[in-house]
């Protein structure tokens, strides 16, 4: 990849990190609570995982209900902090890299 289509990869990816999660603070809590299951474990086996209710008792968790994340997956208690603190991660490496790109081109401008 060149610098610059490097460059904007980045601020896609850095604009996604901002925008994700607060595009799931704006819907509503309950928001997928209904509908049809997209788990493979349930649709080819009848049977529930232990991520089943992940995504809904996330959604409950970031929003400050506890005890419905608690009820669709007690699990959200351990995934959410841990994904949250590999988002930060992730979202502080990409922001090094493109402060030290755009570091770089100022440099050679200048």
């Amino acid at each position: 990849m060149t610098r610059n289509s490097n460059r904007w990869w980045l601020y896609v990816k850095i604009a996604a990190y901002i925008l994700i999660p607060l595009v799931l603070l704006i819907l509503p809590a309950d928001f997928f609570d209904e509908g049809r299951s997209i788990c493979l474990s349930v649709l080819l086996l009848g049977e529930q995982c232990y991520a089943c209710g992940l995504t809904r008792a996330l959604q409950h968790l970031i929003h400050f209900e506890f005890v419905e994340a608690y009820y669709y997956n007690v699990l959200a208690f351990i995934v959410f902090p841990a994904f949250a603190w590999y988002w930060w991660k992730w979202f502080w490496t990409d922001w090094k890299q493109l402060r030290a790109l755009t570091d770089a081109e100022m440099e050679q401008e200048g």
